[in-house]
């Protein structure tokens, strides 16, 4: 909406008639420094390994291996991967807000069968220069991906677009996630009450409420991305689309007796389940 070219208007003017700072027009964003992403790489790493670990131990751990960086630094670049220690502890993640609360459903649940209970969780992808982010939505009793999508921001949409690509293979009775913003909105729990699923939230400082999608985000890094170096966004995707394909189609888990996801959420029971406390 700034013209620098206007023939009355000078840049200062027009900036003040739309309530723009000057600084704004000027300033250009810029991306994490290579030193910021090659300890985002280690980070990452070590997080993925040892999800319990806060940035006290983050910082220690990457110190001792001469990687250095204080924990203010290693702090700050968790925070910027949503990343937080897994252990018990109040508050663990953050409705957005004016959020409305619902309680955790699963405590003792004895899950049996496909579209009973599904669950999302977001993760941080590395790329070459930066980084993406990776919402999943999971069935739980089949470990199927039912869809994933990425996106450069936390921004609610691209959790939205997964869910109404989950949502067309099916509804569940159950979808369970944690606490954070973008599960938390308004957009998203509509979606979910429209669908008729009850919502589930993760209880405080629960650390195995979401125990399958983290142990999906295991598997994608150690068996995907931590095996390739991602030149861009093109390139994760198109290689995430064919590892999620082979988690679904091929993959075989010896939690399900060493089946598919894709064969047993085509079944019409899978066993029983029982989450404990």
């Amino acid at each position: 909406m700034i013209d620098p070219c206007h023939p009355t208007l000078a840049v200062s003017r027009q900036c003040q008639l739309l309530g723009l700072a000057r600084s704004s027009l000027y300033y250009r964003p810029r991306g994490p420094s290579a030193a910021d992403v090659a300890l985002l790489r280690l980070i990452d790493e070590q997080y993925t390994a040892t999800p319990f670990y806060g940035s006290r131990r983050m910082a220690a751990v990457l110190t001792q291996a001469g990687h250095g960086g204080g924990r203010r630094r290693i702090r700050r670049l968790m925070r910027l991967l949503g990343l937080a220690a897994i252990y018990p502890k109040p508050r663990l993640s953050q409705p957005g807000k004016g959020a409305e609360r619902y309680p955790y459903l699963l405590r003792g649940v004895a899950i049996t069968r496909p579209d009973q209970v599904w669950s999302a969780d977001i993760t941080y992808i590395r790329l070459r220069r930066g980084f993406i982010y990776l919402v999943a939505v999971i069935d739980w009793a089949s470990r199927r991906v039912l869809a994933w999508r990425v996106s450069l921001t936390l921004e609610t949409d691209f959790c939205l677009e997964a869910l109404e690509d989950a949502l067309a293979q099916g509804t569940p009775e159950i979808f369970n996630s944690d606490q954070g913003s973008q599960f938390t909105s308004e957009a998203f729990t509509q979606r979910l009450k429209d669908a008729g699923a009850r919502i589930s939230r993760d209880g405080k400082g629960r650390a195995l409420d979401n125990i399958f999608v983290e142990r999906l985000w295991r598997s994608v890094k150690y068996e995907e991305v931590y095996l390739k170096d991602y030149a861009g966004v093109g390139q994760a995707v198109r290689s995430l689309e064919l590892y999620f394909d082979f988690y679904n189609q091929r993959r075989v888990h010896q939690a399900l007796d060493y089946r598919t996801p894709a064969a047993v959420h085509a079944e019409q029971g899978t066993g029983t389940l029982t989450l404990i406390g």
